[in-house]
């Protein structure tokens, strides 16, 4: 059976299941109770979806396969994986269907987005967030996902998981920390120990954790899906991106008053963002001190969080302590359903 052959059969199931009118909740206070997915174990159904772009190639089926294979997870793949419309994965209603109906069929345990891309933000007015919060489940990705991540989180209270996708190469890392967090429930402490860290401004802090792609968080802000970060922990990455862009970004997110509500910052890797001519462009590093050093709070760059193969998962939502002068994130509250 080919790989679009087995992606249409196993999906075919799926678009029976009855979906509820779509509704909105404005969660923004944070006020809300906290939702917490529930762990999930070897044997699972994980739910592969594209609610932003396609595949660039057939590979990404078999890194897929590959690596819920390695955890001993069955893949069911979403109804419109591998379709296409222009630079997204189908039509807003076809990306739609796929990510409700993975929330509401019983077998699937968890879900994991095959990839990022673009287009997350087309489908946010349009999400069940009821639906989701009735049915909480690990919600796996990064990239165009942290606009999913910040929705979700906002208009449900349920705690996400910004972390590699589908067809990353997961490295022995990736796999060890997926066992540790989502089959045991440890409560993890990050650390980027093959990884150089930069202390930016020393200390530690806590508070909820919230971020993800910059570029991606910046393009929500001023909608009801941006958080409030009042009290909050930022974490950032970037790829791609010049740093005239990057300070463009950071200006924006002070101008929103987000930066001055957090308690503590940490910025991962920004792959890819050299300028294109160095004498007449600010550094990353530059930036960061401009926009983040005068904050005077607890703050650091270097963290294993961007577009690399090994990557941190971070529950987006959930309380954490960081130390700006070790380079650590640690969880300090259950982030799972209780048993």
């Amino acid at each position: 059976m080919n790989k679009r052959t087995f992606i249409k059969t196993f999906g075919l199931g799926m678009a029976a299941l009855p979906l509820s009118t779509t509704t909105t909740l404005d969660n923004r206070a944070q006020g809300h109770v906290t939702i917490f997915p529930s762990l999930i174990r070897r044997g699972d159904t994980v739910g592969v979806i594209t609610p932003s772009s396609p595949l660039v190639d057939e590979k990404g089926y078999e890194l897929a396969d590959e690596n819920f294979s390695r955890l001993g997870l069955r893949i069911k793949w979403g109804a419109n994986v591998g379709k296409r419309y222009g630079h997204l994965a189908g039509t807003d209603t076809e990306r739609l269907s796929d990510i409700e109906h993975m929330f509401a069929d019983p077998d699937v345990k968890a879900i994991v987005c095959l990839r990022g891309g673009s287009g997350a933000a087309r489908l946010l007015d349009r999400l069940n967030y009821p639906l989701i919060a009735r049915n909480p489940k690990i919600f796996l990705g990064y990239s165009d996902i942290t606009a999913f991540h910040q929705a979700i989180y906002t208009q449900t209270g349920l705690i996400t998981f910004h972390g590699a996708v589908a067809n990353s190469h997961w490295t022995p890392m990736v796999i060890r920390q997926f066992e540790e967090l989502f089959y045991e429930g440890k409560l993890p402490t990050y650390t980027a120990d093959r990884s150089p860290v930069k202390t930016i401004t020393g200390g530690t802090a806590e508070g909820k954790l919230f971020g993800g792609n910059l570029t991606v968080l910046t393009g929500i802000a001023g909608s009801r899906y941006f958080p409030d970060f009042e009290g909050g922990i930022l974490f950032l990455e970037e790829i791609g991106e010049e740093p005239y862009r990057i300070d463009r970004m950071f200006s924006q997110l002070a101008l929103t008053g987000a930066l001055k509500k957090i308690k503590g910052f940490v910025f991962g890797k920004c792959s890819d963002c050299k300028p294109k001519s160095p004498a007449n462009s600010l550094t990353v590093e530059q930036i960061l001190h401009d926009y983040i050093r005068p904050l005077g709070i607890p703050a650091f760059q270097g963290a294993l969080i961007g577009h690399i193969d090994e990557q941190f998962m971070l529950p987006v939502g959930a309380r954490v302590r960081i130390n700006a002068t070790e380079g650590s994130i640690r969880v300090v509250e259950p982030i799972f359903k209780r048993t």
